[in-house]
C-alpha cells in the first residue's frame, strides 16, 4: 500500500508541476479547453497569484506565484530523485526540513520587514530547497515503510 502511496505522490507531484508550466502556455495559444483555468483555480487553492509576483509565460501568468512554483518543480524532482535511492529509512527528517526552509523564511522575513523586494527568480530559487527536501523525505519513507510490510510479511 506504501508503495503505492508513493507512486501516486510522485505521479501527482510531477503532473501537477508539469500542469503549472503547460497551463499559460496553453491559454496563450487557446488549447486545452478548460484546462488551463482548472488549474488556475486549483493553484487559487494553495496561492495568491498575485501577477507581480509570478513568472510569465508567453504573456500569460503562471497559475502560482515564484515562490510556489519553485516549491512544487523541486517537490516534484525531490519525489522523483527519491526512487533512485535505497528503501531506508532517512535520518533527522525534520532538522533536514527545517535546514531547508531557512532560505524561503528568510526571504520572507526580509520581504514583510521591508528590507527588500526580491525578484521572482529569488523567491523561486529560496523555495527549491525545501520543495526538494519534502518530496524527497515523504516518498523516501512511504518506500521504506513498503519495505518494512514486505520484510514483517
Amino acid at each position: 500500500m506504501e508503495r503505492r502511496v508513493a507512486l501516486l505522490l510522485t505521479s501527482a507531484a510531477v503532473l501537477w508541476a508539469a500542469a503549472i508550466f503547460l497551463a499559460p502556455v496553453a491559454h496563450a495559444y487557446h488549447l486545452g479547453g478548460p484546462l488551463p483555468e482548472l488549474v488556475r483555480m486549483a493553484g487559487a487553492l494553495v496561492c495568491h497569484q498575485r501577477v507581480d509576483r509570478s513568472f510569465m509565460l508567453f504573456g500569460e501568468p503562471m497559475p502560482v506565484c515564484a515562490r510556489c512554483t519553485g516549491i512544487y518543480l523541486s517537490g516534484a524532482l525531490g519525489a522523483t530523485a527519491a526512487w533512485l535511492t535505497v528503501q531506508s529509512m532517512p535520518r533527522r527528517t525534520r532538522a533536514l526540513i527545517l535546514a531547508a526552509a531557512i532560505p524561503t523564511l528568510v526571504s520572507v522575513a526580509v520581504e514583510w520587514g521591508g528590507l527588500m523586494q526580491p525578484g521572482n527568480s529569488v523567491r523561486a530559487l529560496a523555495a527549491l530547497p525545501v520543495g526538494a527536501a519534502c518530496g524527497w523525505i515523504f516518498v523516501r519513507l512511504l518506500r521504506a515503510e513498503a519495505a518494512a510490510c514486505v520484510i514483517i510479511s
